[in-house]
């Protein structure tokens, strides 16, 4: 997973689209937040955010 997102960050680099790197945090963040939420203890914790 790690080497993914290392690939992704060089791919930006080299290509100079810095202006990704935001989208590409609230999709990780987006994913951890739905498997997270999807069935664990702590979904009530994070249904109640919202």
């Amino acid at each position: 997973m790690f080497q993914s997102l290392k690939d992704i960050l060089s791919f930006l680099g080299q290509r100079k689209k810095w202006w990704l790197i935001p989208i590409v945090v609230v999709l990780l963040l987006s994913a951890i937040l739905i498997a997270a939420g999807s069935g664990s203890a702590l979904s009530p914790f994070i249904y109640s955010l919202f």
